[in-house]
């Protein structure tokens, strides 16, 4: 392949990843995110750092290829992060090469920037993580406002992009009935959404921050309980 002069910055690759898409996956997790959730399990994707993997498109089409044998017609290539939208110039042309190669893609993203027209164009899946859908809880939960999120996620509809939805459920912060009721209230019209998840809160990332000095929000939280998360599933799910 002849190679593109953009360089993508990638915090890590996962070969053979299967809840981020359908069907077994290539996930590719981009660095850079202009979020600071509460619960982020990969604060090491925020910032660009040294000892990251620096790529072309080429090279790391180069790398999924070897693995297209696996995906089979459900599965192929998922972007996440950090926030895939942040490095655009690259994940248009990645998302290029999967149309050229016939391999399914899709990308995991809160929505948070406003420049993703083109990346819409290209990608087969969307897989939104909606933080909240009010902009006090938004705000307290990420430290930005719900705006971008609002906007992306208006802009899938005009473009009929298929879709899943994902919300982390916290204790103490969105684990009530009432918020799932407001939250299936919410999504109650939107058209092309072919799964909704709610995620239970975990822990997995605290040593994450401790190694990069960083001070964890959400200290003392215990995980969410799934049972519960079960229950409140069956709440949504019942649209």
């Amino acid at each position: 392949m002849k190679k593109s002069k953009v360089l993508g910055d990638i915090s890590s690759i996962e070969t053979m990843g299967l809840v981020d898409g359908p069907g077994i996956r290539f996930v590719v997790f981009l660095q850079g995110c202009p979020l600071r959730c509460k619960y982020c399990h990969n604060p090491e994707t925020w910032a660009n750092k040294e000892g990251n993997i620096k790529m072309t498109p080429e090279d790391l089409m180069e790398q999924v290829l070897r693995y297209k044998n696996y995906y089979g017609s459900d599965g192929g290539v998922t972007f996440s992060g950090g926030e895939p939208l942040v490095q655009k110039e690259f994940l248009v042309e990645c998302l290029k090469l999967c149309k050229k190669y016939k391999i399914n893609s899709a990308i995991d993203t809160a929505g948070s920037t406003n420049d993703y027209n083109e990346i819409l164009d290209l990608v087969d899946l969307v897989i939104l993580d909606i933080k909240a859908y009010r902009n006090e809880d938004y705000k307290n939960i990420t430290g930005k406002n719900i705006d971008n999120s609002l906007k992306f996620l208006y802009a899938c509809q005009n473009k009929n992009k298929k879709m899943w939805l994902r919300t982390v459920i916290v204790p103490g912060v969105n684990d009530t009935k009432e918020y799932i009721i407001g939250l299936k209230n919410f999504i109650k019209d939107l058209k092309n959404i072919e799964k909704i998840e709610l995620m239970p809160y975990h822990t997995f990332g605290i040593d994450k921050y401790k190694k990069l000095g960083l001070p964890y929000k959400l200290d003392g939280v215990k995980p969410m309980d799934s049972d519960k998360c079960v229950e409140l599933q069956k709440i949504l799910d019942n649209r």
